[in-house]
Formats: structure tokens, sequence, C-alpha cells
């Protein structure tokens, strides 16, 4: 393949923009909020149909993120930022349960259903927040971001706080934390500005880069034993290359931050290469969902599905590579990615993406929204690709 010129770049860039203008998000919006309870219903079937209107914290936090992200980068729309404001305020009256934490999955009046062991519904809640307050000035639900991230520091290191999830026989550490703060944090500081951020962003990359990163087998882990050992088990030899990808462009986007750092590039451009190596399905195209270390059979029976996210995340990914490296290897990859992507997920009918293929790349489910599915992955990746192609092409 030749190098892509600058044309090829700016096709790229128009085509993210029309994607996410005129496709991904006129799916969701207005439709999806809900003006009789508050939140956004986004349970959603191919045509847009409702499923179900419960409502997962997660994707509330992520929705009402992606309006107010659009007013501040974008156009300060009133109706996204009303948009924004009805998940904000759904999340501030019912999401939080009376001891600080966040709910996981509530019913449509904002009930609450399901409580989780972990804090990640915390951190969704802190990045929509922050990028609200910075839309609409409003003091107050700065201050809340910034005490919630507060919060979401104290569960990340301090242990005992939540209920664990395992016992003590065979203690273990995931990437996810350090990966899901480094994000939090850039979200936080970009937006409205925290003086904790830059330290901790450092302090996460610097764990990744000792424990989770393995130079040489080239890979990167999902889950390791707390001083950064492989686990010779199912859980421990689970390897999620989507989510290491993402991983990577969280730290190249950090690395462009601090003046193209070229450990930092070096590092994510590291790990991309270990898990494309490892994730990229070679018979049928797409990013596999899971992958064992050693190649052994996995446990989960959806191994060698492709879902959505993990094609955005390495979208986003390959992009930003060839955008600091210059490297041909990476505009390869990104355009293999894009085509496979856009011609298997994306629904020309209805548009949006289906969330689930099976690994020749059928259709699995028709379904566009669920508990885990909603507009964060492929609106974000659209958005971010489309913004970072803006200042590489000026």
């Amino acid at each position: 393949m030749e190098i892509p010129s600058e044309p090829n770049l700016k096709y790229y860039q128009n085509f993210y923009k029309k994607q996410l203008l005129e496709d991904t998000v006129p799916f969701w919006f207005p439709r999806s909020i809900d003006e009789e309870y508050g939140g956004y219903l986004l349970m959603r079937d191919a045509d847009g149909s409702l499923l179900d209107d419960d409502k997962a914290v997660w994707i509330q936090g992520r929705a009402a993120w992606l309006l107010a992200t659009l007013c501040n980068t974008v156009e300060p729309k009133p109706e996204w930022l009303a948009g924004a404001k009805k998940g904000i305020d759904f999340l501030r009256k019912y999401c939080f349960d009376t001891d600080g934490r966040m709910f996981f999955h509530m019913n449509r009046l904002g009930e609450p259903i399901r409580k989780r062991r972990y804090f990640f519904s915390e951190t969704f809640a802190v990045i929509a927040f922050a990028a609200y307050a910075k839309a609409s000035g409003d003091e107050e639900i700065a201050n809340q971001a910034r005490q919630l991230f507060g919060k979401c520091l104290e569960y990340a290191t301090t242990p005992g706080l939540l209920v664990p999830k395992f016992t003590n026989t065979r203690p273990a550490k995931g990437i996810g934390v350090p990966m899901i703060m480094i994000n939090t944090a850039q979200q936080l500081r970009d937006t409205i500005g925290d003086d904790r951020c830059e330290e901790w962003i450092s302090r996460w990359i610097a764990e990744i880069e000792k424990d989770f990163v393995k130079d040489d087998i080239r890979c990167v882990m999902e889950q390791v034993s707390p001083s950064g050992e492989i686990m010779d088990h199912f859980d421990g030899r689970t390897l999620n290359p989507g989510h290491a990808i993402e991983g990577a462009w969280f730290i190249l986007h950090e690395a462009k931050h601090r003046q193209n750092d070229p450990h930092l590039i070096n590092l994510g451009c590291r790990m991309l290469d270990y898990m494309w190596e490892r994730g990229w399905d070679q018979e049928y195209g797409g990013i596999l969902y899971f992958r064992d270390v050693y190649n052994r059979p996995v446990q989960e029976y959806w191994h060698d599905m492709k879902f959505w996210w993990p094609q955005n995340e390495t979208i986003i990914a390959t992009l930003l590579a060839y955008l600091m490296t210059g490297n041909p290897k990476y505009a390869d990859w990104h355009q293999q990615v894009h085509d496979y992507a856009y011609a298997h997920f994306h629904d020309r009918e209805h548009g949006e993406w289906f969330g689930y293929l099976h690994r020749d790349g059928r259709l699995s489910s028709s379904i566009k929204g669920n508990l885990f599915k909603g507009p964060f992955h492929l609106p974000r990746q659209e958005w971010y690709c489309w913004q970072v192609l803006n200042q590489y092409l000026k």
C-alpha cells in the first residue's frame, strides 16, 4: 500500500465528520432523550425501536459526555446542551446510593436494579460532569466532577475500600483500572482542569509499562499478579486485544499532550504492535475479542466473535500512531481496520453500527443498544479521528 498523502487524510477527515454528524449522532438523538423521566432510553434495535426502557448508568454518563463534548468542540447547539443536561440531572438525582457509590443499572423511573463492585459508573460520571461543566459554566457541577474524581482515586488506591470480587487465594490486578483512570484524568484535565491529573496519569502509565507490557513475548496482559507476573490459569492467560489497544491510544494521546514525548510514543506503539499481531484476524479481518497469551484455547465461548468497540479503538490507535510517527505500517493497518469495520458493522439503512458479529462477519444480533453498548465508542472514535485530523491538517 502506498503511504497516504494529504488528500487521503482529507478523505478520512471528511468521512469521520460526516458519519458522526449525519449518521451516528442522529440515530440516537433526539429520540433517545427521555423527556418524561430524564436521562436516555438507549436500548434499541437496528431500526431504532426501543427494546427495553431500563437505563445503564455507564451509558447515561457516556451519552451526556458525548453531547457536552460536541457542544465544547463542534458547535454550542442549544439542543446538545439541553440533551446533556437531561443525562447530568438523571445521574445526580437517581444514580448515587446513600453510601456515595453509584449504581450500575436503573429502571426508567430511576429506581436502582443493580450495583457492581467496581467504580466505572463513577468514572463515566466524572467525564460527563466535567464536559457539561465546561459547556454550561456550571461551577457546582465542576466541583462535583473534581470531588468524584477524588473518590475514584480513593477506590483505585485503597485496598478493601470496595468489596472484592475474589478471595485472597490468588490475588490479581487488571489493566482496566489504570487505563480508565488515565482517560478519566485526561478528560478532566482537558475540560475544567485539576492539578492532580498530570502526576496520576504518569503513575498509571508507569504501572502499565512495568507490570502489563511484556516485551519479551510481545504482549500486553489484561490481568497479572500484584507484582506483575503472568498467572498460568484461564483468567490470567486471557488477553483482550481491543482493550490493550484502547490503552495504547490513551498513552499516544498523552504523548501528544506532552509535546510528542518520545518515550510515550514508543510505549503506545509497542502496545499497538503487540496486540495487532495477536488480535487481528488474518483470515476474516477485524479484531478478535479474546486470545490466550500462549495460544491455548480460551475459556470464554465468544472469544472469536467481533464486537464493535475493539474496532473503534483500533481505528483511533492506528490513525494516531501514523500521524505521530509517519510509519506507513500504521496507515496500512488503519485502512484495513477502517475498511473492515465500516463494511461489516455499519448499518447503511438505519445508521449507527451493529454491536456483535460472528467471526466470519455474519450478523449475530441486530441490537444497537443494551447495558453496555450505546452512543460512546463509535461516536467517540469518529469525533476523535475527525478532531485529530483537523489539528494535523492545519
